[in-house]
């Protein structure tokens, strides 16, 4: 059904309190799209919604909301509506939503969990914000490795129902050490007196606890895991990672380094549901700092305005270079930056980054001089010499330019920083003063008129 033809019809259902049918078409809707929808309706509207929907729907949708909603609607329910809700959400969902709402909305939640949810709640949120440990779920199957296939498959039919994925299993030793796991495709195609010992697969990825969160997406992306044993310092098993988190961490990986190679702040809200001074606020503080580096580049003109005076014309080619290195830059530093996020590129490999980078800088930089050239003679009405001074910094601004865009997020990775803050606004403000020094340096040496 069209987007627009369904909202017309829930609200014609809605005013008239049509709520039986209402609910029949709710209950065939996927539950992130009916996130969306429930935000057409104001805060009186959506518990009503809500409460028509069965528990496990519910729960569902409730996970898929933004935060706001989310507040707003555990601000309406009573408390054994809430701890109906929190008993149908898995541990890492109800703790990415602790995450996000305030100090009085966390004890009521806390407080509405048993106690042993509670624990394992409090559990993970002692982890760092961005590790393994703060995305994992407690919820999986555990088996025995001197258990048979028949027996594991009662182990799944009892405990299954409660966890976040069954198609996994790990097998652990009493104290938790994990030793393999066996997926529910091995046991299906295997005998039912078998031991798990003897088909379990024992040669295992796993990660800690304390690794980074996208190294977790990456290792999961690179052997198309569906889930990943997570381990602490005694390789005990202490919860799994599922495939949908890890898509959400490459998605807000991925938006957050959009948005600093933008000259942006990050910011975890949709933009429609940002105010205009959270959007101010999270963007002056880079234009701010760009508008006033910007000055060395006002500087270094000043300082040649006698160059400019006796040769007004070599001011027409300022944009052109002061863009091209801007944007040889950029393109760099966005390859490199994509690149490290992979996983493609490290540290080590700085060496043949830079001498791949020179030898396409040099590509480049040629096959601009030639067009840059042609254009300063024949469109630009320029004499040789200056379309050769031109050439000449468009060659060097290049070279230097990539060579900058190459190296600097490297480094930034190398020493702690996010690279995508060495991203094109910051290398396009370097670019833009080494491209004057180098213009005005030329031209100073080549033309006559500045000797």
């Amino acid at each position: 059904m069209d987007e627009k033809v369904l909202i017309e019809l829930v609200s014609e259902l809605f005013d008239k309190k049509e709520y039986a049918e209402l609910r029949k078409i709710l209950i065939g809707i996927e539950p992130h799209d009916l996130a969306k929808l429930a935000e057409r309706f104001d805060k009186k509207e959506l518990p009503i919604i809500f409460r028509l929907l069965p528990k496990e729907l519910a729960a569902e949708v409730f996970v898929e909301m933004e935060p706001d909603m989310q507040e707003d609607l555990i601000s309406s329910f009573s408390d054994k509506e809430l701890e109906a809700m929190l008993e149908e959400l898995y541990i890492d969902d109800a703790v990415d939503i602790i995450e996000e709402m305030p100090a009085n909305v966390v004890k009521r939640i806390l407080s509405s969990t048993d106690s042993e949810t509670r624990g394992f709640i409090n559990e993970i949120l002692k982890y760092p914000k961005d590790s393994a440990g703060s995305i994992m779920t407690v919820e999986y199957i555990r088996l025995d490795k001197a258990m048979t296939v028949a027996d594991a498959f009662k182990r799944i039919r009892r405990v299954g129902v409660d966890k976040e994925t069954i198609y996994t299993c790990y097998v652990t030793e009493p104290d938790k050490t994990l030793t393999g796991l066996v997926t529910v495709k091995h046991l299906l195609l295997a005998d039912e007196d078998s031991i798990i010992d003897d088909i379990m697969q024992k040669n295992i990825i796993y990660v800690n606890t304390t690794d980074d969160k996208e190294h977790v997406a990456r290792e999961m992306s690179k052997y198309d895991f569906l889930a990943i044993p997570v381990v602490d310092g005694e390789n005990r098993l202490v919860g799994i990672v599922t495939v949908d988190d890890a898509i959400d961490v490459l998605q807000e990986e991925s938006t957050e380094d959009i948005q600093k190679m933008a000259a942006l702040t990050p910011t975890d809200k949709p933009y429609l549901r940002t105010s205009v001074f959270e959007i101010w606020f999270k963007r002056i503080p880079w234009l701010m700092m760009l508008m006033i580096s910007a000055t060395f580049t006002g500087t270094i003109i000043s300082s040649f305005e006698d160059a400019l005076s006796k040769m007004v014309i070599l001011a027409v080619f300022i944009p052109m270079l002061m863009d091209t290195g801007g944007n040889s830059g950029g393109q760099a530093a966005a390859t490199i930056i994509i690149g490290l996020s992979l996983g493609e590129i490290s540290m080590s490999n700085i060496l043949k980054v830079i001498w791949k980078e020179i030898r396409v800088a040099l590509l480049c930089g040629i096959t601009l001089a030639a067009v840059g050239f042609g254009k300063a003679i024949f469109i630009d009405k320029a004499d040789v010499l200056t379309a050769l001074v031109v050439c000449s910094t468009l060659i060097v601004t290049v070279v230097s330019a990539k060579l900058l865009g190459c190296t600097l997020p490297i480094l930034a990775k190398r020493i702690g920083f996010d690279p995508a803050v060495m991203s094109s606004p910051i290398i396009t403000t370097v670019v833009d003063v080494l491209s004057l020094l180098f213009y005005f340096g030329i031209a100073t040496a080549i033309l006559p008129q500045l000797q």
